[in-house]
């Protein structure tokens, strides 16, 4: 049966762009950027104009495929506002094998600069390292077409993703270092690899199991920063020292604190001392030949391993807690801003895709004083749509300014 036939992008549909001319200054820098070879001046459409369509296809729901967006640069209310030239797919589609997505970097950390903390547990104050959530999540290309070419095969082993590394800074509540491998867990690209290239000093790394190596643990510590980490229900230890529980810890749900050497193997065991943390938790367990991504199994208990042996059990409890904000953050990402479906499959242009939709992130935050919701962005969204009037949007603005944190 066939589907029913696209409608095309009209004028009416793509309001609210006059706060996007607020971006023009911010992006000019790149207007010559990979224009070197150019000499003749024939280049048509330019690295902050491509940006800029990217940035309406992430705030516009009408754009929702390139072809949308190249129908939109038609119009001549979006070259008008946007200060973007009509473009053709061709155009758009060499665009990403001419740009270099490196340079929208600088940006990302001039926005962030300008983000104050947001209000967070006071407990973690103990913690005087940067604290920073490690993961991954998958971006899926072709996903219409790869749905039925995969039936069956588990999601982790197709060739057909693109993996992207993220360090999640919880204190501004905003992604500061993104990686692009492909989707596979393996060689260069496995997890633990991509971390040890980006270690730096003075961070807290908080991370999952499929983090858990010592060798990586040796290096967190050999760079001046600490780990916090979930290991195997199997993992091996000879305990030092047993920590009694105070009333707070047992509140936490904290059910043992052991300080061990860990490891069955001298050469290859952590050359510090670990402290072993176990949580109490939700029994799960993954029902035999399922594919999907569903949370790792546990017996009822999480065993976290972590070099810091003077912060409070509870905080422990605490910090692994919040790694659960940068599964909100994948979440928000690639539902929300639109990162769900890739409007390019180059790398360069997926990175560039990922890169303004962290600038729409910072901007939400920047623009509310906020950390970005899905409620905000719709709201954001509506303004810019024309569907929300300034008082109205200005409104939901003060409320929020109102709300405690």
């Amino acid at each position: 049966m066939a589907g029913k036939k696209r409608k095309r992008v009209e004028a009416e549909q793509v309001q609210g762009l006059r706060q996007f001319q607020h971006l023009r200054p911010l992006l000019a820098r790149l207007h010559r950027a990979g224009c070197e070879r150019d000499k003749a001046g024939n280049r048509d459409l330019h690295f902050d104009e491509y940006c800029m369509l990217v940035l309406l296809y992430l705030f516009n729901p009408i754009c929702s495929s390139l072809r949308a967006l190249q129908e939109a640069s038609q119009l001549a209310k979006v070259q008008k506002r946007l200060k973007v030239p009509a473009s053709s797919l061709g155009s758009l589609s060499e665009a990403v094998q001419v740009f270099d997505p490196e340079l929208l970097k600088p940006i990302l950390e001039e926005l962030g600069d300008q983000l104050q903390s947001v209000a967070q547990n006071p407990k973690l104050r103990d913690v005087k390292q940067l604290l920073t959530i490690v993961d991954g999540t998958l971006l899926r290309a072709l996903p219409q077409i790869t749905a039925a070419a995969w039936q069956g095969q588990p999601y982790k082993t197709r060739s057909d993703a693109w993996r992207l590394h993220t360090h999640f800074e919880v204190a501004r509540s905003i992604p500061v270092e993104m990686k692009l491998t492909i989707g596979k867990n393996q060689g260069e690209a496995h997890e633990r690899q991509v971390l040890k290239r980006q270690l730096e000093r003075d961070h807290c790394y908080v991370m999952d199991r499929g983090y858990a190596t010592w060798e990586l643990f040796n290096q967190i510590v050999d760079v001046g920063s600490s780990y916090v980490c979930r290991i195997n229900d199997d993992s091996a230890w000879k305990v030092e020292q047993t920590r009694p529980l105070s009333q707070e810890a047992q509140q936490a749900g904290v059910l043992a604190d052991v300080v061990v050497t860990l490891g069955a193997y001298p050469k290859t065991r952590p050359r510090h001392l670990v402290r072993v943390v176990t949580i109490k938790a939700t029994p799960h367990r993954k029902r035999s030949g399922h594919h999907g991504n569903a949370g790792p199994s546990n017996n009822g208990t999480l065993l976290i391993a972590t070099n810091l042996l003077d912060v409070p059990a509870e905080i422990i409890a605490l910090l692994y807690q919040h790694r659960w904000t940068i599964e909100v953050f994948f979440r928000f990402f690639k539902h929300v801003l639109g990162c769900r479906h890739l409007i390019s499959q180059d790398e360069a242009g997926i990175q560039i895709q990922t890169y303004c939709a962290i600038i729409a992130c910072l901007l939400i935050s920047l623009y509310t004083g906020r950390k970005a919701t899905l409620r905000t962005y719709r709201m954001i969204s509506f303004h810019l749509m024309g569907w929300a009037s300034d008082e109205e949007l200005k409104r939901y603005l003060d409320k929020l300014a109102t709300q405690t944190a």
